[in-house]
């Protein structure tokens, strides 16, 4: 090291890389900070600011979850035995509706959740020919069944004798049988359909209906809940206000561990939309599209190749069997046409040489 000049290697690597000290001195800030420091400071107050828009949102949710709160009224009326009868007559509906003794909108499947609408009955989801809020539309009279008596008599009749609803009130019962993971996406019941409160009694087993969730799907997620509300077995649950009108519910798959049945009573306003109004008729789908003729040459294989239209994206939605039947057709005719081809090479007795596009 002595004859090198150096007393610390240190001091040797120093001096190899003198433009360290330039750039430092260089970006010295007017304040004698470092640009490092610099930096530190601004990732500092970045940081801030980062917590600062983190608590302002945590605080806008937790005030919004108190106005969902608020608006929520939940009872405990049945008992853990006037639960196992109710619970046996929510049986009796699912052996029904299997052997098809209901009317035929009485009875709604979905996977891993059936719906059975007595009283009235309502459009929504995939069954509206126009989407979106407000165009749902009940069914017309009499194409649903009756609220059976026991509804009446087990589930309606204590409710207003506890003060929940008055006298007359329910007009429309709704029998929701989840399994095990099954859902509900994020809805609000239809504004124009049903008056408030929104009132649901919980059988078979504890769940959790969830606010302000947004789903994804494919897989299924669900973004985190502004408030999450525990409804136990034999518990009645009120919406009103905030929580009924002004933010979404849903049911989420976790939530859902093991059967778990609800009965929905509401009472539908008198003038809501029927499909049997002028008003209501459902919207003409507009005709399909002709695909666009083109003047290049033609490639043999792109009717084997996916082509997403918007069209295209609407049979998604709906699944249906034209549009297999469309492909097995097209399939068939290019297999034809190879085999008239092939035909043709063997009568000329030479061979043809492939082109490739």
């Amino acid at each position: 090291m002595a004859s090198s000049g150096y007393s610390d290697l240190r001091e040797k690597l120093k001096s190899m890389t003198p433009h360290r000290d330039e750039v430092t001195h260089t970006h010295t800030h007017a304040d004698g900070a470092s640009n490092g420091k610099g930096r530190n400071n601004k990732r500092k107050l970045r940081e801030s600011d980062d917590d600062e828009h983190s608590d302002d949102s945590a605080e806008s949710r937790e005030q919004e979850a108190g106005r969902v709160r608020s608006s929520i009224l939940q009872k405990n009326i049945f008992t853990p035995e006037e639960c196992v009868l109710i619970e046996e007559k929510i049986d009796d509906v699912v052996s029904k509706g299997e052997a098809g003794l209901y009317r035929e909108h009485t009875v709604d499947r979905a996977p891993l959740r059936n719906k059975y609408f007595f009283g009235e009955g309502y459009t929504y989801g995939s069954q509206l020919e126009k989407r979106g809020p407000g165009q749902e539309r009940l069914y017309r009279k009499g194409e649903v069944d009756d609220i059976p008596s026991w509804v009446h008599d087990l589930v309606i009749k204590p409710l207003v004798d506890s003060g929940v609803v008055p006298e007359g009130f329910v007009n429309s019962a709704v029998i929701n049988d989840y399994q095990p993971g099954g859902c509900i996406v994020s809805h609000v019941d239809p504004l124009h359909i049903f008056a408030r409160p929104i009132v649901s009694v919980s059988f078979f087993s504890d769940s959790a209906l969830c606010f302000g969730c947004r789903f994804q799907f494919k897989p299924i997620r669900v973004s985190e809940p502004v408030f999450v509300l525990p409804v136990r077995r034999g518990s009645v649950t009120v919406l009103s206000g905030y929580a009924a009108d002004d933010i979404t519910h849903c049911i989420r798959p976790q939530d859902i561990k093991a059967r778990r049945a609800v009965i929905i009573l509401r009472k539908t306003r008198p003038d809501a939309p029927r499909l049997d109004s002028e008003s209501s008729l459902p919207v003409e789908r507009p005709a399909p599209l002709k695909a666009k003729r083109s003047h290049r040459r033609s490639d043999p294989n792109a009717a084997h190749r996916p082509r997403v239209l918007e069209m295209d994206k609407e049979e998604n939605r709906h699944p249906s069997n034209s549009h297999h039947r469309r492909h097995s057709i097209s399939s068939e005719d290019n297999w034809r046409r190879g085999q008239d081809s092939d035909k043709h090479r063997e009568s000329s007795g030479r061979k043809v040489k492939m082109r490739r596009h």
